[in-house]
């Protein structure tokens, strides 16, 4: 079925197995295994990223300036085809793209060591510290508004005002919670209204198995890289916070399971920082604690504003499935938001220690 395709990236389908490969939930991904070479072959979800060219065109523009300005960055970009796109279209419509395969690396799906938070940290804060001058105004947007807080905000409340009864009763604990926490949303708002801090090149998506790890845990490299696009720091460092700190993942139904690891924290801190801390500014560093709660209120909202809208977004496995996922972001901010105090003395550890080592 990919023949078409792989002779149009120049390759010998007989020459090749394709099997299923990773757990990515969006894009359908295959590992393409040959005698000498190896090849990572996606599937680009076009009902969600809506213009695939635009991805192409990012990448492109990205890998040439960190070719000319960082030749030693491994940066897993997509190889172009016979007519030098690196986006192939095949007979049926679906859009489909080629990188080489990393040998010698793996992808972690649950963190379990401190350390694969550090190298993971210092990894996302690497590639944005490296596009620091690039001009973002080149850049595409992927996924128009995807950490737009306001407008997830708003989505919640038009959903909350649009359902049936049954369904507002059975999410009222949740949709208190929200109203609840809507000061992170204003503090969002300000944030963007004022142009506090400024945009970057960011990932968008910095969950763990978004990393390849080499045998010794070192991270070598990011991947998926379909949502780079201009943005806030916030929203990579919060999606760390959001997805490193509990070991328990957002599909957990025992909410007392969700406990904040303290140590995950000091490793994203120490990690994003020791790449970032030259370069963030001062109204950037003292939104660090806060990223976590944007991006877990964030991921709450969306949950709790499908389940509303009858799961027309995320889909359900389950009845009640993204209710249930709603109520395990709000646990999860919950414990975050009480845990504060010992992030900020966190931070003040760390800068004594890198203090101390530099002198500066």
């Amino acid at each position: 079925m990919f023949n078409d395709i792989l002779i149009n990236f120049g390759l010998n389908a007989s020459d090749y197995q394709v099997q299923p490969f990773g757990s990515g939930l969006i894009n359908h991904t295959y590992k393409v295994s040959g005698v000498n070479q190896s090849y990572i072959l996606q599937q680009i979800n076009n009902s969600v990223f809506k213009d695939p060219d635009a991805i192409d065109h990012n990448l492109a523009l990205i890998k040439d300036y960190l070719d000319k300005n960082s030749p030693d960055y491994l940066f897993v970009a997509p190889i172009k085809g016979k007519e030098g796109k690196s986006i192939i279209q095949s007979a049926n419509g679906d859009f489909y793209r080629l990188f080489p395969f990393i040998e010698g690396s793996h992808t972690v799906n649950f963190l379990q060591a401190d350390r694969e938070a550090f190298n993971a940290a210092l990894q996302f804060g690497r590639f944005t510290h490296l596009l620091n001058n690039f001009d973002i105004n080149k850049l595409s947007y992927t996924l128009p508004d995807f950490h737009n807080l306001k407008l997830r905000f708003e989505q919640f409340k038009q959903a909350a005002t649009d359902t049936a009864t049954d369904k507002l009763e059975e999410a009222s604990a949740e949709i208190r919670e929200a109203y609840n926490n809507a000061n992170i949303a204003h503090t969002y708002n300000q944030i963007v209204q004022n142009s506090e801090i400024p945009l970057r090149v960011i990932h968008h998506d910095t969950k763990i198995n978004n990393v390849l790890f080499d045998d010794k845990h070192n991270a070598l490299c990011l991947v998926d890289l379909d949502t780079v696009m201009p943005g806030y720091y916030l929203s990579d460092v919060g999606d760390m916070m959001r997805t490193y700190l509990s070991a328990a993942n957002e599909e957990e139904k025992q909410l007392d399971k969700i406990v904040i690891r303290q140590e995950f924290f000091k490793a994203i801190y120490a990690g994003y920082m020791a790449e970032m801390g030259g370069i963030l500014t001062d109204a950037e560093k003292q939104l660090f604690i806060f990223s976590g709660q944007m991006m877990i209120y964030m991921q709450g909202l969306r949950f709790l504003t499908d389940f509303l809208n009858n799961d027309i977004y995320y889909g359900a496995q389950y009845e009640g499935h993204n209710l249930m996922r709603a109520k395990n972001q709000f646990r999860l901010l919950s414990e975050y938001q009480k845990a504060i105090p010992e992030f900020e003395s966190i931070i003040a550890g760390v800068n004594k220690e890198l203090l101390d080592t530099t002198g500066v």
